[in-house]
């Protein structure tokens, strides 16, 4: 399972069958405009609230001036995307975190109103009532979430996690609220998928919440084809109140499932990005697992060192691995027709003096610029 691209094409095509049979999947047709359904949320406290509904329109707003190059071959475009784990935990895990939510949710109206916002927001702890009025209310015409509290899984399961289960760690085999993943737009999203990692595929605490990962297949208007986007939430490390060994099994078993899920909705020849709190921060043996499974998608991190020249990085990066530094990544990776690269870094909401800190997690802001041969 090194390589995504060259997994077996009757498994892929045996999981899309089971996916598109779910009826927590959406597909709409690039003609349909504002169709919405109701799913549930739970929060931190198992009381329950709505989740945003799925909002998925034909139509964008605002968007990035299309160029062509001077020999008239090549046009190209940028899209942006924040990734945020907004700690949108519900008492008793978090408490008075519901003032913080509802800066978060004024900084980023403040950027849209200043015409600066991100194109694509992955959102990862979007647990409490709050949170999800923070996220549902930024205005966004695109917007997908899951998986639910009581979503089940729908990819065949090659193992678990083994006994004896730590339930007074919270490997109870039920969840009190759901994934937390939601991906925002102002693009058009005509497609979504979730997948969760399963009641026993987990450790310690983090079993509470319905882990998973959130596929949305963006189109921008003028760029030829569609965009693949991936959110995912990974096991914990000492947050999870469990050994480091039983933690780090569970971490590996969710990688693994993220390739299937990529393989399964994916597709090597869209270009596509893979972003969400990854929870592998100083853990050389997590990460090594984890670019066995995605080697095929690029570090934006690893690409803006090697190539300094067409990323501008504007965030402070120490030593020669700024990937191990942070749970917070963005992957990204070139289809057959058109091209990624990032073209610009930055942190949000990181305690600067122009972006105060409203999280226990930095947001993650990655430009990137897309482009593609003319007449093809």
């Amino acid at each position: 399972m090194k390589h995504l691209r060259y997994r077996a094409q009757v498994r892929r095509d045996r999981h899309l069958m089971l996916f598109t049979k779910s009826r927590e999947t959406a597909v709409l047709p690039w003609s349909m405009v504002c169709r919405l359904s109701t799913l549930a949320f739970v929060t931190g406290t198992a009381s329950c609230v709505a989740l945003p509904p799925p909002l998925m329109q034909s139509c964008a707003t605002g968007g990035h001036a299309i160029a062509v190059s001077a020999d008239g071959l090549r046009a190209s475009t940028t899209f942006d995307v924040l990734t945020f784990n907004i700690e949108g935990l519900g008492w008793p895990a978090r408490g008075k975190r519901a003032g913080s939510l509802v800066k978060i949710n004024a900084a980023l109206k403040h950027m849209m109103r200043q015409g600066t916002e991100p194109d694509v927001i992955m959102v990862q702890e979007m647990f409490s009532k709050a949170a999800v009025n923070a996220v549902q209310g930024l205005g966004y015409p695109n917007m997908v979430s899951g998986p639910s509290r009581t979503q089940s899984k729908n990819l065949p399961v090659n193992d678990k996690m083994p006994g004896p289960y730590r339930w007074k760690k919270g490997e109870l085999g039920l969840h009190l609220v759901g994934s937390g993943l939601s991906i925002l737009s102002r693009y058009p999203i005509i497609e979504t998928h979730s997948e969760p990692f399963g009641k026993r595929r987990c450790a310690g605490l983090d079993c509470l919440s319905n882990k998973g990962m959130l596929y949305a297949r963006m189109a921008i208007p003028g760029v030829p084809g569609t965009i693949n986007l991936f959110n995912t939430h990974l096991n914990s490390q000492r947050s999870s109140r469990v050994p480091p060994r039983r933690h780090a099994r569970a971490h590996r078993l969710q990688v693994e499932e993220l390739g299937y899920f990529i393989s399964a909705v994916g597709d090597p020849n869209i270009p596509t990005i893979l972003g969400g709190d990854f929870n592998m921060k100083s853990s050389a043996i997590r990460f090594e697992r984890f670019r066995n499974v995605t080697e095929p998608f690029e570090i934006v991190q690893e690409y803006c060192i090697d190539n300094p020249l067409p990323c501008d990085v504007r965030i402070s990066w120490d030593g020669d691995e700024p990937w191990m530094d942070t749970q917070d990544l963005q992957l990204f990776e070139s289809g057959s027709a058109v091209d990624v690269i990032p073209v610009r870094v930055e942190a949000l909401f990181d305690g600067s003096e122009r972006s105060p800190r409203f999280s226990d997690h930095d947001g993650f802001r990655v430009t990137y610029k897309v482009s593609w041969q003319v007449g093809k």
